[in-house]
């Protein structure tokens, strides 16, 4: 006779997902920024939704919508802290979990890797949206420099700056536009990532070893619930004595003056989660060379699926693709470092010495790879 589930189609959904989902047993604490990053994102979107309510898009009223928010709105400037601060804590995360899935070969299921790209992108795009809606100094000045580089493209590149500004400058109908795609790219990213983890869950989490552990594998609850708590509140905690301690910290001092078209700011640059690929953007002295190089700087990520393979995933068992691998982390903290640094030289020679190096590794690591595979 029929018997009938004691689970609904969707409670049976979420139970094989935080439930009774095989996972490898000997995954490391690399693999936690998954989770930390849904936190991330669900922070974000809480935050922004509390903010929003206080917000006016306008270009008379914004900065100072912002300013009187702090002393007239209960808690405001504790949501205000925790969105600008949570903003770099969630690209920590992102690029943390990307440098795990470069180092363990994560790339190779190309759907997953894929998707978290696409992710990656929208991400960056909603990040500088949202910079430039408190209207000071920095996001005036940021929103005009990024998008005037689209006027190097060939042909309408003229008119695509025009429609991004709705005009013929940054300015209300900018924020007004920038303000309703801010809202409206978190909750594409929410989710593309539930389209992530869907095919995450189909073909599996890949593993330190590199080695199918199909035979080897435990319920996700209760071993990796209690790992990814654990993880939160490290994470968490730094997070919360930033916004209570020191919530301007990783902020500009220019962006408490409001924006003004007639004084430029001796030196613009974007938040530091931008620096590298600003460094790579100023490395190009032709406009759109550097524009194309600055697109390459991320879009590079979807070569890797399709990069030479090695017999084993990841480089645990390649010395020299470890070396590649942690010269390109040292890669990454100088390209951030010369992006903070004025256009002048030798940060010039700098970084396009360090963007040569960059684009290097994607270039190198597969064939290296294999040429060890040959030689072992």
């Amino acid at each position: 006779m029929y018997k009938a589930s004691r689970f609904s189609p969707l409670t049976s959904i979420i139970r094989h997902t935080v439930v009774t989902l095989p996972t490898p047993i000997n995954i490391s604490t690399w693999w936690n920024f998954g989770s930390l990053l849904g936190i991330c994102l669900a922070s974000q979107i809480f935050s922004g939704l509390v903010l929003s309510l206080h917000f006016t898009a306008h270009t008379d009223l914004s900065f100072y919508v912002v300013i009187q928010s702090f002393g007239d709105v209960y808690y405001n400037w504790w949501f205000r802290a925790l969105h600008a601060n949570g903003a770099s804590f969630f690209f920590i995360g992102l690029y943390l979990h990307i440098a795990r899935g470069l180092y363990y070969g994560s790339y190779l299921f190309k759907e997953v890797w894929s998707i978290g790209v696409v992710i990656l992108l929208l991400v960056m795009a909603s990040a500088f949206l949202g910079y430039v809606l408190p209207w000071g100094q920095m996001s005036f000045w940021g929103a005009t420099v990024i998008t005037s580089l689209f006027s190097a493209l060939p042909v309408i590149g003229g008119d695509v700056v025009v429609w991004l500004w709705g005009g013929f400058s940054v300015d209300n109908a900018t924020l007004t536009r920038f303000f309703g795609l801010h809202f409206v790219l978190p909750f594409i990213v929410a989710g593309l990532v539930g389209l992530h983890l869907f095919f995450l869950h189909d073909q599996g989490s890949s593993n330190p070893l590199g080695v199918s552990s199909d035979f080897n594998k435990v319920v996700f609850h209760h071993y990796y619930v209690l790992k990814d708590l654990v993880g939160a509140c490290f994470f968490i905690g730094p997070l919360l004595g930033l916004v209570y301690f020191n919530p301007w910290l990783l902020g500009d001092p220019e962006n408490f003056i409001e924006g003004n078209p007639l004084v430029t700011p001796h030196h613009i640059q974007p938040e530091w989660y931008f620096l590298f690929a600003y460094a790579i953007l100023r490395a190009v002295p032709n406009k759109l060379g550097g524009v194309v190089a600055l697109a390459a700087a991320v879009l590079v990520l979807f070569y890797m699926p399709v990069s030479p393979k090695t017999s084993v995933k990841g480089l645990s068992f390649y010395p020299w693709g470890k070396m590649l691998f942690f010269s390109l982390v040292g890669v990454f903290f100088l390209l951030t470092w010369a992006g903070s640094k004025p256009v002048e030289e030798p940060y010039v020679v700098i970084s396009q010495v360090l963007s040569f190096l960059y684009f290097s590794y994607f270039a190198l690591i597969g064939p290296i790879s294999r040429i060890q595979d040959k030689l072992l």
